[in-house]
């Protein structure tokens, strides 16, 4: 059962935020030293959070919750409604999915980026350079 009104949930929901989130942010800092990019494209599929078109490569930064990242602590389950969250969130995964692999369809390489590797900046900062190719500024 939930605890809040239809309209209170309706409110919290609202605040949920799904572009320039603390996540994100952690990212695009991280690449502000010598990375041009983009942000959230709509052109491409899934709207890629931050996007290299020279390099044709997107990143994703997402919420472990949101997209149901696998053995991850941060993922766990709502306690109330699993009738309504567990379709959502397994239909956000899939939803995923079918984005990296039409990005990947098109030419576009992918990386996506969990909430959770955030915790460790040095290696988050490895991973972009090694994607992206160090030393490159394009």
């Amino acid at each position: 059962m939930d605890t809040l009104t239809p309209a209170d949930r309706s409110l919290r929901m609202a605040k949920v935020k799904s572009k320039g989130t603390k996540p994100e942010m952690v990212v695009r800092q991280l690449l502000s030293m010598g990375y041009r990019y983009r942000l959230h494209d709509p052109s491409l599929p899934g709207s890629p959070d931050i996007i290299f078109k020279g390099r044709k490569k997107v990143i994703f930064v997402h919420g472990c919750f949101w997209h149901r990242h696998d053995g991850c602590p941060l993922a766990g389950l709502p306690k109330s409604r699993l009738d309504f969250w567990l379709p959502k969130l397994e239909g956000n995964r899939d939803r995923d999915k079918r984005t990296l692999h039409q990005l990947k369809s098109l030419g576009w390489e992918s990386l996506v980026i969990w909430e959770c590797e955030l915790k460790d900046l040095n290696l988050t900062e490895k991973m972009l350079n090694g994607f992206l190719g160090r030393g490159n500024t394009q």
